[in-house]
């Protein structure tokens, strides 16, 4: 074993052995190489992952400009994703309101201008000028009143084809078209009792020049034009008037006279002017101004606004009545009861050429006054509508018909068929129509019919009566107090 050990040891020191003398060669200095990369080194992966992935590839500049290609489109593409959603998101909104905006249009109807007519060409043709300015030659639709087409009046235009489509009327005040009577009234000539004298002069100056001008054209004179009626209450002045819109075909406008007395500044004397406006479009016509005292009174020094108003109307109305444009076919007939409360100005010739005075009825007028309001009614035999009527006490015919109309009530009371004399004392006592100083006889019979009414109605205050009984007669003497 020692020899082993020692010869191994010998092995390693003989100087012959080659080996050992190129170790102990000198190295020849060489510098360091220059570190790869700076920082820590990265070690490499291992396993599968590290088999399937991709080396890295440094892209070049046709690579780069597809790339910036795609991401454009990615933007397009994101901006149609949002531009789509917003569309499905608003769609709900954008329905309504397009079913709202058919809505308006259907409301709206369809678009119209508002034109003048120049000239018709012929019956389906017209030149036409618009608000703007230019004219057009335009097709009148069938439809069209062509009747009441004239040049200068306003038309309707259709906007899309500029068709005329209508015909646009003068505004019309609605208080004149209240004013206007359409149906004639049903008193008549024969309803008024008396007043013979007051016909024949309302006939001559309102009803002969409209139906028959022609006579006033021969004589060579004017017709008047306007009357005024004047009187006591209750005379018969607005029945007149009514019998004269009976008898014409003329068109009637009525209208009281505080009717034209308005609440703001400027309108009363435009409602008179639209008055005869109206008028003298429907001409023939007559104007029926009742209570003309309400603004026809005597002008003075006003001291309000609302009086200097009035007299602004009354200065218009005179301006209509005689001013500078002819009225025509039109005629006016005013009423009053205080003639002498009016304006000299509006009573003189040129405006008013007749005044017509309704007095009270006279016996005759009486008589045929009663016959007239109980002609219709059922008289008992004992009623003698004599006795009222050579009464010396002055009343009216509107009297006389309340009279007879409060008996017919009181028959109808007492479910009487008739009228009883009983029944037209007590109404005579209630109208202080008391009656003449001369004595009525009326028979015993009717001595306790009378007395009940008359207690009823509280009458004994008011007419004394006096009888006394007779026992030779056997009849009941009534004087009046």
């Amino acid at each position: 074993m020692g020899q082993g050990a020692s010869g191994g040891l010998n092995r390693q020191g003989l100087p012959g052995d080659r080996k050992n003398d190129g170790d102990k060669k000198e190295k020849k200095f060489e510098p360091a190489a220059p570190p790869a990369r700076v920082g820590r080194k990265q070690r490499k992966q291992k396993g599968p992952e590290a088999a399937a992935r991709l080396p890295t590839v440094t892209p070049l500049s046709k690579c780069k400009l597809r790339l910036l290609k795609l991401e454009r489109i990615k933007d397009y593409l994101l901006m149609e994703e949002e531009f789509v959603s917003n569309q499905e998101r608003l769609k709900p909104q954008e329905e309504k309101t397009e079913e709202d905006r058919s809505k308006v249009d259907d409301l709206r109807g369809s678009p119209m201008s508002v034109g003048n007519l120049e000239e018709l060409i012929d019956e389906n043709h017209a030149i036409v000028s618009s608000s703007v300015g230019p004219e057009y030659y335009v097709g009148i639709l069938s439809f069209v009143d062509k009747d009441q087409l004239e040049p200068g009046c306003a038309i309707l235009m259709h906007n899309k084809v500029l068709s005329v489509v209508g015909l646009l009327q003068d505004e019309v005040d609605p208080m004149v078209s209240v004013m206007k009577v359409e149906k004639a009234p049903l008193e008549s000539y024969a309803d008024i009792g008396g007043l013979d004298a007051q016909i024949q002069e309302i006939k001559e100056a309102v009803e002969l020049p409209l139906t028959h001008p022609e006579l006033y054209e021969d004589i060579g004179i004017k017709p008047p034009k306007g009357v005024i009626l004047y009187g006591e209450p209750g005379t018969g002045k607005t029945l007149l008037a009514k019998a004269v819109a009976n008898s014409t075909s003329a068109t009637f406008l009525r209208v009281v006279g505080s009717e034209l007395i308005q609440k703001y500044l400027g309108d009363g004397p435009k409602l008179v002017r639209e008055l005869f406006r109206v008028a003298d479009d429907l001409s023939p016509s007559i104007v029926f101004i009742d209570e003309i005292d309400a603004v026809g009174t005597k002008r003075y020094d006003a001291h309000s606004g609302g009086e200097r108003e009035i007299q602004r109307t009354m200065l218009e109305l005179l301006n209509q009545l005689d001013g500078f444009d002819s009225r025509g076919d039109v005629k006016v007939i005013l009423a009053t009861n205080r003639i002498e409360s009016l304006d000299p100005a509006l009573l003189r010739p040129g405006r008013i050429d007749r005044k017509i005075e309704f007095p009270l009825p006279d016996i005759k007028t009486r008589r045929r006054i009663f016959q007239i309001h109980t002609s219709r009614m059922t008289l008992a035999d004992d009623v003698n509508l004599e006795e009222f009527v050579m009464t010396k006490d002055e009343f009216s015919g509107a009297d006389i018909k309340a009279i007879c109309t409060e008996a017919g009530l009181l028959a109808l009371r007492e479910r009487r068929m008739k009228v009883r004399l009983a029944l037209l004392f007590p109404l005579i006592a209630r109208k202080e129509i008391p009656l003449s100083n001369d004595c009525v006889c009326v028979s015993t019979a009717c001595m306790y019919d009378f007395f009940f009414p008359l207690f009823v109605f509280a009458c004994v205050g008011e007419v004394g009566v006096a009888f006394c009984l007779s026992t030779r007669t056997g009849s009941i003497v009534f004087q009046s107090k």
